[in-house]
């Protein structure tokens, strides 16, 4: 099956992309929706070579961040053999291909943008999720030199072109999107409803 719309999140660590994602996903059903993260064949591949644990890697736990610099290269080393490779395999991983939506929650690089534009040309939207750095903080994030100065971070800073930006700056549970997910559950629909 090939999807009807996708839509690309991209933000800082903890800039909240996880919980938007989470939210837009239980919104649009799991039974029309695939919730899928470029990091999941990253992180599976780096657990298994190192025997580490894959739930935690996927957490946003601590565990993770003390791998996250040798993750951050091994999927450099990966993309620059093939750029397509991790978005294929997290199209495998998350059974994406079962539902007519995907949502990527964690695009990093121009090169993740470039790959689903050219195989899914007129069906991607891309969004930004942002959150001021005293947020960010208080969410728990502390700069980290070799993660926060690196592409992993800082790849698609330069694009303006977004479809929609979140500014994502509630505390706690609160996110204020503005109008934000209702348009993007509008455009889903419309996806839907062409794809039927």
């Amino acid at each position: 099956m090939s999807p009807a719309g996708i839509l690309i999140f991209s933000g800082k660590r903890k800039s909240g992309k996880d919980y938007i994602t989470d939210v837009l996903h239980e919104r649009v059903g799991s039974h029309n929706c695939a919730l899928m993260k470029l990091s999941g064949p990253i992180k599976y591949q780096w657990a298994k070579e190192m025997k580490l644990d894959f739930d935690e890697l996927m957490s946003a736990s601590e565990y993770k961040e003390l791998y996250r610099i040798k993750m951050i290269k091994f999927g450099e080393d990966m993309r620059n053999q093939d750029y397509g490779y991790f978005c294929r395999a997290s199209i495998e991983m998350y059974h994406a291909e079962e539902k007519p939506i995907w949502i990527v929650s964690d695009a990093r690089r121009k090169t993740d943008l470039r790959w689903f534009e050219e195989n899914y040309s007129g069906r991607v939207k891309t969004v930004r999720v942002e959150a001021d750095e005293e947020v960010r903080k208080e969410r728990g994030w502390v700069f980290t030199p070799g993660v926060d100065d690196v592409d992993s971070e800082c790849g698609l800073d330069s694009i303006s072109s977004w479809d929609w930006v979140i500014i994502n700056n509630g505390r706690g549970k609160e996110v204020d999107t503005g109008n934000s997910i209702q348009e993007m559950l509008t455009w889903v629909q419309k996806c839907l409803n062409n794809f039927s």
